[in-house]
């Protein structure tokens, strides 16, 4: 368990990996190659549909900056520069999408013993300004995250949230979309020898007054072998089962099916990580 509270982005992060990361109904492909000068170049082809959409990332690094160069199907050129602590606990990133001459980013990013501090500002006349800020130990923390838009004058983005630590569990609470939206999320660690955990989301909306309900477990069959599980109080099951075949290759078959209707026909998707 690191030091700190983290960023208020950490806030219910185990409960939404558990919950959301790697389920998919596409077919996604990813190649990624390293040379020995420390430039990795990473391949990802996705179909969604009759839609087929591929990018090319390049990542150099040297000492304490790492370079991104991403370039997609839409002719969009993503670059991201990081800096990795120019000063202790500071990191500073510089984003950037061309040919979108508002896309331009600057954030800064410290992590203190007993807070967590990331402000990102836009690069133009009139620009989004984001602050987030968490204070707390690794047990327990508090934080908030506004954006302000200064060309409207206006707030565009309004959250608090709290979360609490301890050795086998980990809750939070948030409230979001300008205190429009309350969540609660569980993640509870069953049994750590087999990675078998257990997590929940429940997310109230006020002004459509209406509840989300998510709950999902994993369980490792072996040291390669990962399943998942969730469902939701709309009728959707989700299953997948992750193989590590390879030193960090990866291959993951997912499953969607609405059990409130059984006659749609049930989703799947497929993923591919190669690392040679």
């Amino acid at each position: 368990m690191g030091k700190g509270p983290g960023l208020y982005s950490d806030i219910g992060k185990r409960a939404r990996d558990l919950l959301n990361r790697d389920y998919q109904s596409d077919q996604k492909f990813t190649l990624t190659t390293c040379s020995p000068t420390g430039v990795t170049l990473t391949s990802t082809g996705t179909k969604k549909g009759d839609l087929f959409l591929a990018d090319i990332n390049t990542q150099l690094k040297h000492k304490n900056v790492t370079t991104d160069f991403k370039v997609d199907t839409g002719s969009n050129l993503f670059t991201t520069v990081t800096i990795d602590e120019p000063a202790p606990g500071l990191k500073t990133i510089i984003s950037f999408k061309v040919p979108d001459q508002r896309s331009g980013k600057l954030e800064l990013q410290y992590l203190h013993d007993y807070a967590g501090i990331s402000s990102s500002v836009g690069l133009t006349a009139n620009p989004i300004v984001n602050f987030s800020g968490v204070v707390g130990n690794n047990l327990f923390s508090v934080g908030s995250d506004v954006s302000y838009d200064t060309k409207e004058g206006a707030l565009t983005k309004c959250n608090f949230g709290a979360s609490f630590t301890n050795a086998d569990l980990i809750a939070s609470l948030t409230l979001n979309d300008k205190g429009d939206s309350l969540s609660a999320s569980y993640y509870h660690t069953v049994t750590p020898v087999t990675n078998t955990a257990v997590g929940a989301e429940v997310t109230h909306s006020f002004s459509s007054n209406e509840n989300t309900i998510t709950v999902g477990t994993q369980h490792s069959l072996d040291s390669l072998t990962t399943v998942k599980a969730r469902l939701n109080n709309f009728g959707k099951a989700s299953a997948l089962i992750q193989h590590e075949w390879r030193p960090k290759s990866l291959v993951t078959v997912s499953s969607e099916v609405d059990t409130k209707s059984v006659d749609k026909s049930a989703k799947f998707g497929l993923a591919l990580a190669l690392k040679p």
